[in-house]
């Protein structure tokens, strides 16, 4: 990951000494210093002098844009590993169900309650993690969440009933996606423009990969010793993210009104020195914030285009059972060749429009791995209904996963790049909209490819998937008229 750092320009600019960055949002953000015209002001650009940093960061190292390499590294690999844990174990859970349908004597079906309640709530926590991480400080209530979802873990290792472990899992979902739904706002406050898709590519490796690994993981674990071990697995990894979360630092920092002093330690992490901000904010409009993103058009139209993809990789997961290994290398591909394509994407279109990038263009990408989603679902239809050798299955489920993994990490940008002062909520709904799709899928997946066969049900989920492109070619052609009608996203004080 290459990390930049602010440097004096050395090209002359244009007649300003500051960018807007809600202004660049509806323009397309001009960042190439050679394309700013004369002027004695100075923007600051990255080290090799080949991007303006938006935002410009101000002149102190509170600001979070100032800090080294090394410490917002650290702080997004903890944010990262914490996402994980999200999906890691709700995966977990996939495969206990059958041990634990025998042990308390129910259907599979009845124990099944607890995976889709578990990805219910990992979808909603994100919408309420992000307002009161934007009133009381990403720091605190990442700790309190954190806490709370290593409780929970433990609580459904040691459940002696199915309603009690019912409940441990719902109540799980809900604390355990602080990272996920929260990664985009941490992303936000930590690195600039030009750097936002590699990092985002790197954080959703993390949480694409969790609801494989989990239940890969678990699967050795349950053919040896009893599924409760599985859980005490998860709670030690929950144990460790929460010793992480001590190392983290707070970013909630306000540019427009700066603090007078970032405080201790203590007052960092207990969310005291954040209520300095409280004359700036008031705990109604924080809350009312997820509210006011999806008002905006842009924001629910990559919902429903996420909601149509996502839905057939979990429903492919849910025929194939206990074959997950195929993930893990589809994530692995997906991120390496993300980790080139989208800046080679940015890089392209910065050149053919003058050294400007538009939000709109994040959205290029997602054409070829859409049609990779589409043609897996194809070929796996017709391998699960014509029992093709399995490592057909594997091979198209793994592209399948690569095709979602370059999707994700542009729809994340995009959104980004469109409501930069909505960092949080974007992401948050975002998360939701992929877990609620996961939600759905595993209620009817099993039942459709019964009734109409793999063939023609996983057919019907390409022709959708598909059709989903109409949502990327109607943002493609009135995504920036529709954001310059709406406006930005505006949280006044209540």
């Amino acid at each position: 990951m290459t990390l930049a750092t602010a440097a004096p320009c050395e090209k002359p600019l244009e007649d300003t000494a500051e960018i807007d960055e809600e202004v660049e949002a509806l323009e397309g953000y001009l960042v190439d210093p050679s394309h700013y015209a004369n002027n004695a002001s100075r923007l600051k650009t990255s080290d090799d002098g080949r991007f303006v940093l938006i935002p410009q960061p101000l002149d102190s190292n509170d600001d979070p844009l100032n800090w080294n390499k090394g410490k917002k590294i650290r702080n997004m690999v903890i944010i990262a590993y914490i996402a994980l844990l999200a999906d890691y174990t709700g995966g977990t859970s996939i495969i206990t169900v059958i041990p634990q349908s025998i042990q308390w004597g129910l259907s599979q079906a009845a124990v099944q309650r607890t995976v889709v309640g578990n990805l219910f709530t990992i979808g909603a926590c994100g919408l309420f993690v992000v307002p009161l991480t934007s009133y009381f400080g990403r720091w605190p209530v990442t700790l309190v969440f954190q806490s709370v979802m290593l409780g929970t873990c433990i609580w459904s290792a040691a459940a002696t009933s199915f309603p009690s472990y019912l409940a441990a899992r719902i109540i799980n979902g809900f604390f355990c996606s602080v990272g996920q739904g929260g990664a985009l706002m941490w992303i936000k406050d930590l690195f600039f423009f030009h750097q936002h898709p590699q990092v985002i590519n790197y954080v959703e490796f993390s949480i694409i990969l969790s609801p494989y690994l989990g239940p890969l993981i678990t699967a050795f674990i349950v053919s040896e010793v009893s599924w409760r071990w599985a859980f005490w697995v998860c709670t030690i990894l929950a144990g460790i993210g929460l010793i992480l979360v001590f190392f983290l630092d707070e970013t909630l920092f306000d540019r427009k009104n700066p603090p007078v002093s970032r405080g201790s330690y203590v007052s960092r992490i207990l969310g005291v020195n954040q209520a300095q901000g409280w004359q700036q904010r008031s705990f109604a409009s924080c809350m009312s914030r997820p509210i006011v993103a999806i008002t905006k058009i842009p924001v629910l139209t990559i919902m429903i285009y996420n909601f149509l993809n996502t839905a057939w990789v979990v429903g492919v997961n849910t025929t194939i059972g206990c074959f997950y290994f195929f993930g893990v290398v589809g994530c692995l591909v997906g991120w390496y060749s993300g980790h080139f394509l989208h800046d080679a994407v940015g890089r392209f279109y910065t050149k053919r429009h003058a050294g400007r990038l538009h939000p709109e263009a994040r959205l290029i990408i997602t054409y070829p791995a859409t049609i990779l989603c589409c043609v897996s679902l194809i070929v796996l239809g017709f391998a699960f209904q014509r029992h093709w050798h399995y490592m057909i299955i594997a091979g198209f489920a793994s592209i399948q996963v690569v095709g979602i993994m370059i999707v994700t990490t542009a729809i994340n940008a995009y959104l980004l790049d469109c409501y930069p002062e909505g960092s949080g909520e974007v992401g948050a709904w975002v998360t939701a909209s992929r877990s609620w799709a996961g939600f759905m899928a595993t209620y009817i997946q099993i039942d459709w490819v019964d009734r109409m066969g793999a063939a023609k049900a996983l057919g019907i989920q390409a022709g959708i998937t598909v059709a989903s492109l109409f949502f990327i070619g109607f943002l493609q052609i009135y995504g920036k008229r529709l954001r310059k009608w709406q406006g930005r996203m505006v949280f006044n004080k209540i």
